[in-house]
């Protein structure tokens, strides 16, 4: 197997007709649960004219996580948190309890999930189905304000 090395380039700079472009939401969370922030997220490639690349979103917390999932029957959500919940219960002697009963258990379901996601962008849009959408999945009880870094190497313009 041969390994290509990649070039290096300062942030903003064009490499090949790409450009880079990042930015920092804020999602607020009521405690447990999903939030679809997907809208928040097409209105930010909206404003810097994204036409075609590949969005990362990164959520920089280690109890709360993201997901692309369906947006149709909000019994989806019910039924995975229940999921999760039976995963990494409570009431289980955790050796890490000191921030609380969840604390441990939001570790566990962020590992068991994902903090980061890969959308490709295609004519502005992000490519997701028909019931699709991007939810950061809190997994605390207290109400949070979480971090989500997007990151989009791609082509801008207005398209």
């Amino acid at each position: 197997m041969r390994v290509l090395e990649a070039e290096y380039y300062e942030e903003g700079a064009p490499v090949a007709g790409l450009e880079e472009r990042s930015h920092v939401l804020t999602v607020p969370t009521p405690g447990k649960g999903f939030v679809n922030f997907t809208r928040a997220i097409g209105a930010w490639l909206e404003t810097i004219g994204a036409q075609g690349g590949l969005l990362t979103v990164f959520v920089t917390h280690t109890s709360a996580s993201l997901t692309i999932q369906e947006n149709a029957d909000p019994n989806v959500q019910v039924d995975l948190l229940d999921a999760l919940e039976r995963f990494a219960p409570e009431d289980h002697p955790y050796a890490h309890h000191e921030e609380g009963p969840d604390d441990m258990p939001s570790h566990i379901k962020s590992m068991l999930t994902s903090v980061s996601l890969s959308i490709p962008i295609r004519s502005g849009a992000m490519t997701l189905g028909t019931w699709q959408g991007i939810y950061l999945v809190e997994h605390r009880a207290a109400p949070h304000e979480r971090q989500v870094v997007l990151s989009y190497i791609g082509r801008v313009g207005r398209v």
